[in-house]
């Protein structure tokens, strides 16, 4: 999921990125009533602009686009009832329900589709998401503002038939089309609250299973409540979704213990502590956490000091003794698990060429900081690691701190803030160096992939290859068609970035939680928005 999804969540360390539930009292059985925890506060509900983890997480369950994503991201009605594919593959049509409406009584049409596709990608609207409307006719070029939004591959033919042209084969299209980032959008509703458009449960409609309430954007709890106009109502059997904001594993698992969440995620030390309790739930995530230098610094463009900072961090350490929850030592970008190969069902991390400068080697590391340090005319070196404020973030943090100051020479400060501040920052490059995310927005290599591209705004680093950059372009356009050219374009694109140290790969993420056993039916993907609530119920 963008910028991604950033460090609002550090999954699985110790944090929990379910959607979040107020403390109270123990609930009644005659309601139905979820109460779970985030660890950071939801910084948007815009669409358009988000790129938050938790924030897609509760789009995906007050909105609803053309499909849903099923249990293993299987394709669903959503206000689509129907759809056709062209026999090249470059045209869809949709056939929309005409009993959706939106939660102020509003018809969910056609319109409302071609309106939030066309905000999204205008430039105005500064949205970090654009590139991936890419291959849908003339976004690229809506992008690159050399055509106008009304001339997107998307058109309404009467209310409830909707055309969407593409200028060459999108593999996983049908995907995209159940990531918040393709629902609709109300255009009265937009208009009407302008800059506050997502920034409180009042400044925003629903099209979909449940409503937002008591919610701004500094909210510390909020609840999603049963959407009475939602199409599909009768299939929602939840009455009500309580968050709460949780930042320290040990509250959060009081809260448990004490009845007051349904359930909580488990750090390190936590998950060892409750290995054998039957509650216990393990999930994987389709993640990568990594630092990411900001290489408007001289320091930094020089490969040998990225490459030292690499070597100087152990990995399988960092992961079982801290990290935990399930999470692996991935020295690749591209997580584990995600996509197999079209020729032999290889995974695609096997597939790639692991650089000997992404294992742990502090002798060597020594000798390219130095090496590095010298090319640039320096003795020593001097940075701050941005990161977000959680517990389970600062012990990352920690660890690095004390990995990388193993190097003569270099000297590490940590900088601790809210999670979307984090975000503003790594998006506007207020930073040295980062601990960032990045989650699958879906089941494919190239969504993460594509954020090292020069021009993608979730780039943050600014790191810049033509060869790379030449590779996504092919793998998204010419060779789109053809699974193994398109494969062997994105396995030789990650290991053009992993050769040059674009980025330092820590982590994969995972998650452990322990989990009421009366809470049936949540729907996790581990790419994309990953919780769907829809069909969850207290037993």
């Amino acid at each position: 999921m963008h910028i991604k999804k950033g460090i609002s969540a550090l999954l699985g360390i110790g944090t929990l990125a379910l959607i979040l539930v107020g403390c109270g009292q123990k609930q009644s059985s005659k309601q139905q009533v979820y109460r779970t925890s985030m660890d950071s506060e939801l910084s948007s509900v815009d669409l358009s602009k988000t790129t938050a983890l938790n924030s897609f997480t509760i789009l995906n369950n007050i909105d609803e686009g053309l499909l849903r994503l099923g249990e293993n991201s299987k394709i669903e009605p959503g206000i689509a009832k129907s759809y056709t594919e062209s026999k090249n593959g470059l045209t869809y049509t949709f056939n929309l329900r005409n009993n959706a409406k939106w939660s102020n009584g509003d018809p969910v049409t056609a319109k409302d589709f071609v309106y939030s596709w066309q905000r999204t990608l205008d430039p105005k609207t500064g949205s970090q998401y654009g590139y991936l409307f890419s291959g849908i006719h003339n976004a690229d070029k809506i992008q690159n503002q050399k055509a106008s939004v009304s001339s997107l591959g998307i058109k309404a033919e009467g209310n409830y038939k909707l055309v969407v042209t593409l200028d060459n084969k999108i593999p996983f299209f049908k995907l995209l089309m159940g990531f918040p980032v393709f629902f609709p959008q109300d255009a009265k509703a937009v208009h009407q609250y302008g800059s506050a458009y997502g920034t409180a449960d009042n400044k925003q409609v629903y099209d979909g299973p449940f409503t937002l309430n008591d919610w701004n954007s500094t909210s510390l709890t909020w609840n999603l409540k049963k959407n009475p106009k939602y199409w599909d109502k009768s299939a929602v059997k939840l009455d009500e979704i309580k968050f709460n904001v949780v930042k320290d594993p040990s509250t959060g698992l009081n809260l448990y213990q004490d009845g007051k969440l349904d359930d909580v995620g488990l750090s390190a030390d936590q998950a060892k502590q409750f290995k054998n309790n039957k509650d216990l739930v393990t999930r994987k995530q389709s993640s990568c956490y990594y630092l990411a230098f900001n290489l408007k610094k001289k320091q930094f463009k020089n490969i040998k000091i990225r490459q030292a900072i690499s070597m100087a961090v152990n990995r399988p350490v960092l992961t079982k003794n801290i990290v935990g929850g399930g999470a692996i030592p991935n020295q690749n970008f591209v997580s584990q698990g995600l996509a197999v190969s079209p020729k032999n069902g290889t995974d695609f991390t096997k597939d790639t060429t692991i650089p000997s400068t992404m294992n742990y080697n502090l002798a060597k590391a020594k000798q390219y900081f130095k090496e590095g340090l010298k090319q640039e005319g320096l003795k020593s070196l001097s940075f701050t690691l941005l990161s977000g404020d959680d517990y389970s973030t600062k012990q990352v943090t920690q660890f690095l701190q004390n990995a990388l100051e193993k190097l003569p020479g270099l000297n590490v400060s940590l900088q601790s803030v809210p999670a979307k501040l984090v975000l503003s920052r790594q998006a506007d490059q207020q930073f040295q160096v980062t601990l960032a995310d990045w989650f699958a927005d879906y089941s494919d290599p190239i969504t993460f992939l594509n954020i090292l591209s020069s021009s993608n705004p979730s780039n943050i680093s600014k790191w810049s290859n033509p060869q790379y950059d030449s590779l996504i372009k092919a793998s998204n356009g010419s060779d789109a068609g053809n699974p193994e050219a398109r494969w062997n374009d994105m396995v030789n694109a990650q290991n053009v970035a992993l050769q040059q140290q674009a980025i330092v790969p820590l982590f994969q993420s995972g998650e452990v939680e322990l989990k009421n056993a009366k809470v049936q039916g949540i729907i996790y993907n581990s790419a994309g928005p990953n919780f769907n609530y829809k069909t969850t119920y207290i037993k």
